[in-house]
Order: structure tokens, then C-alpha cells, then sequence
């Protein structure tokens, strides 16, 4: 469960504050896909990087699983971002002298986790690219690093996947495609997904519409029978991921 009470982000502005995220609550259960939208400069990003512990509010509070991360430390809130979330960003965010195979297995590198290697491929193939695990992002399309992006961002086995913009830099097919795989994945892990978009036909896809404006949650509703049978790939279909270690 994620929960967000009384979220408020302010930053100085020449004499004064400009407040980007104002007075924002809601809570979302495990196992959710929601979808944040609005216009440009209205507290998106902002409240994405409030959610993921990125950022600290100036008031209010963020906790997931009943834990309160915005009273950790910098440190804490870092261990817990590599141990359980994910991150979808629109730039992809490769590493270009890794191959596809590579960049998966970097973030279970760092965390000493064994079988690292058979994990980033059996994720790689997961997300369809099983015969381009040794290719570098110059050699992969824009759907094919995005792929790679969230098959890295799934590594960890995250109890929560935050994603910005992921199909911003795609051609409308390759993004609806794109957001079939994070449902498909969603259904499958368990895995609650916070989506940040401009598109409302993607959007709609999501279990939830939270529409911000000027930094205000404007709508909250229940998108009843959203992504049902709309998925390109069942959950079923997909091959099975060995477990981290411990888990």
C-alpha cells in the first residue's frame, strides 16, 4: 500500500514560494496499475519524485507498506529504492557501452545478488528480446531500449514500479505495445505501477486516473473493466523469472 497524506512541494520563487504540489492525498493498493495525468507544469514529475522518495516534501508525508519514508534518511530512502522500486523514464536511461543483457543485470551486480546473469536473460526474453540480449542500445530500436528499460527496472522483483513518460519518445504503436508489456508484467509480479503520462488514450488503459492540476489532485476515479482483455500478451504467456535470492 502506498499512501500520500497531505503532500505539499514548494520551491522559492523570487520573493515568495511557488508551490508546484499542493495539499495531494490519496493511497494506493498493492497490486494496482494508476495512471497521473495533466497538462505540463502541473506537478506530474514533481509528485512522481515525492512518491518514489527522490525528493522530500516541504509538508506531509509519503509511506509504503506502513513504512514512512520521508522521515528516512537519504541513505535509507536509497536501500529501499534498490531493494523494492522500479523506474520506467522516458530517456531510457541505458548505459551505452553495456549490452542489452548488461544493463539488466548492473542493478542485481550492485546488490551482490548470485545468478545475476540468468535473471537479466530470463527477463530479456520475458519482454521479447531473447535474440538481442548482446546488442547495445545503438543497435536496438526505441522500443526494444524501452523494453530493456523495463526489464531492468523489474530486477529487483519491486513491490513498486514508477514510470515517467514511458512511451513519450515512441511512435503510438510502439507505446501502446510498450504499456501492454507493464500490464501484462503487472498482472503477472503483482507489482503496483504509478504511471505518469500525457496521453489519455494510454491512460485509460490504468485500473485508476488520478488528473492534477496546478499541483492539485482534480479527479480520482475507478476506471471499472480498464486494460481488461486488452493486453496484447496474457500474463499467463510469460515465461517464468527465477527468484532473487532469499525470495
Amino acid at each position: 500500500m502506498l499512501v500520500a497524506s497531505s503532500l505539499q512541494k514548494e520551491y522559492p520563487s523570487g520573493t515568495g514560494t511557488l508551490a508546484v504540489v499542493k495539499n495531494v492525498s490519496f493511497s494506493i493498493p498493492q497490486g494496482s496499475l494508476v495512471a497521473i495525468v495533466g497538462p505540463s507544469g502541473s506537478g506530474k514529475t514533481t509528485l512522481l519524485g515525492l512518491l518514489a522518495g527522490l525528493d522530500v516534501p516541504t509538508s506531509g508525508s509519503v509511506s509504503l507498506d506502513g513504512v514512512e519514508i520521508t522521515r528516512m534518511t537519504e541513505d535509507e530512502r536509497a536501500r529501499l529504492r534498490g531493494e523494492e522500486v522500479g523506474f520506467i523514464f522516458q530517456t531510457f536511461q541505458l548505459i551505452p557501452t553495456l549490452t542489452a543483457a548488461e544493463n539488466v543485470q548492473v542493478p542485481l551486480e550492485l546488490q551482490g545478488e548470485p545468478g545475476a546473469a540468468e535473471r537479466a536473460r530470463s527477463l530479456l526474453e520475458r519482454v521479447g528480446l531473447g535474440g538481442r540480449m548482446d546488442h547495445f542500445p545503438s543497435q536496438l530500436s526505441g522500443g526494444e531500449q524501452q523494453r530493456v528499460a523495463i526489464a531492468r527496472a523489474f530486477s529487483n522483483s519491486p513491490r513498486i514500479l514508477f514510470a515517467d513518460e514511458p512511451t513519450g519518445n515512441l511512435d503510438g504503436a510502439t507505446g501502446a505495445r510498450i504499456v501492454e508489456l507493464i500490464e501484462s508484467l503487472n498482472k503477472a509480479s503483482g507489482t503496483t505501477v504509478v504511471l505518469v503520462t500525457h496521453d489519455l488514450s494510454l491512460a485509460e488503459r490504468a485500473h485508476r486516473l488520478i488528473r492534477l492540476r496546478d499541483g492539485e489532485v482534480v479527479e480520482d476515479r475507478v476506471q471499472a473493466g480498464a486494460s481488461a482483455g486488452r493486453t496484447g500478451v496474457a500474463a499467463a504467456s510469460l515465461p517464468a523469472v527465477p527468484p532473487l535470492a532469499g525470495s
